[in-house]
């Protein structure tokens, strides 16, 4: 179980206050801190969304590495759990966060699940999974959580899987969490987008909440460019993918051009890279999964680098200028 919390990024660290935030996150022991924790996840979960107060606690909680956040007046406002791997191989997980509704949107879950994370870390647990509220989910991707198979239903709230690597990359296995990936990398750009696609990927650039992002991003004002080189351009054309009814509307932002060069046809792969250092590689262009990291500005700037090349060497999608584009 997750609360809904802010978005605001705010980190006061894992133990101790560094003075910007009205508050601090400790690592506590559950023995010692068991009243303040459960004050806060009742409060929480069983007061205001109404799950069963059995389902609160269970066995875990003794052996979990537990994080408290409190005002500088000392009272508890935010409470969260680590649960230690079941076996070698297998992730930790965050659950149990909690942050009190006047405390919400102040940064006191991004600091709470900064410290998790560290704590994850120094105990070597370098995969970590997580049940999301759906209503959290965006704040779980903006952590580089990646959302894995479909959504269920938990203590009567519908949840999504979600899970990070805290080194390395993240596998993408299916089109839920390629819709999540991209829509998060789009939504993270500043003003450039590189997208290398065989046909704009029915069932990805066609999702709703891919085209609500880029919708998003062209409408940020801040001059930005999406730049699309297909290997197929009469086929999103004859399908009439809405991603070209959106770049009509807003030519200035998206631009098209398809492969020229036999090599280039012969790519089997496709990408996304953005300016803020993330990306997602697929090494076969017709499948959806892959890996990605939002944070990887070194690999980011090489498929960013590849993307110019082959632009330089494509054509300008004339047929959709016809078309306004």
């Amino acid at each position: 179980m997750n609360a809904a919390m802010g978005m605001e990024i705010g980190d006061s660290g894992d133990d101790g206050n560094d003075g910007s935030q009205p508050f601090r996150v400790l690592v506590v022991d559950y023995a010692q801190a068991m009243a303040e924790l459960h004050a806060v996840r009742e409060t929480v979960f069983v007061h205001e969304q109404d799950v069963p107060a059995e389902l609160e606690r269970d066995a875990l909680d003794p052996r979990c590495l537990h994080v408290l956040a409190r005002a500088l007046d000392g009272s508890a406002i935010g409470a969260g759990r680590l649960v230690p791997p079941e076996h070698p191989g297998a992730p930790a997980r965050i659950g149990r966060m909690a942050v009190l509704p006047d405390w919400r949107g102040k940064g006191v879950g991004d600091a709470m699940l900064h410290a998790l994370l560290l704590q994850a870390r120094r105990h070597g647990w370098y995969t970590v999974a997580l049940n999301a509220q759906v209503s959290a989910i965006d704040f779980y991707l903006r952590h580089d959580f990646m959302p894995r198979g479909e959504r269920f239903m938990e203590a009567g709230i519908e949840h999504q899987a979600m899970q990070r690597t805290l080194a390395g990359t993240t596998a993408i296995e299916d089109r839920d969490a390629a819709i999540a990936t991209t829509t998060a990398l789009v939504l993270a750009a500043r003003r450039s987008l590189c997208i290398y696609s065989r046909d704009l990927d029915p069932g990805l650039f066609d999702a709703a909440p891919v085209l609500d992002a880029l919708r998003r991003f062209a409408a940020a004002g801040v001059r930005g460019e999406a730049r699309f080189v297909l290997q197929d351009a009469a086929t999103p054309q004859r399908a009439h993918a809405p991603l070209l009814s959106l770049a009509q509307r807003l030519p200035s932002v998206f631009a098209f051009r398809e492969v020229d060069d036999p090599v280039d046809r012969s790519y089997p792969s496709a990408f996304i890279a953005n300016d803020a250092g993330g990306f997602y590689f697929r090494n076969l262009g017709h499948r959806f999964d892959g890996e990605a990291d939002l944070h990887a500005p070194g690999r980011a700037r090489q498929l960013r680098a590849e993307f110019d090349r082959i632009w330089e060497r494509s054509r300008p999608v004339a047929e959709y200028r016809a078309l306004g584009i």
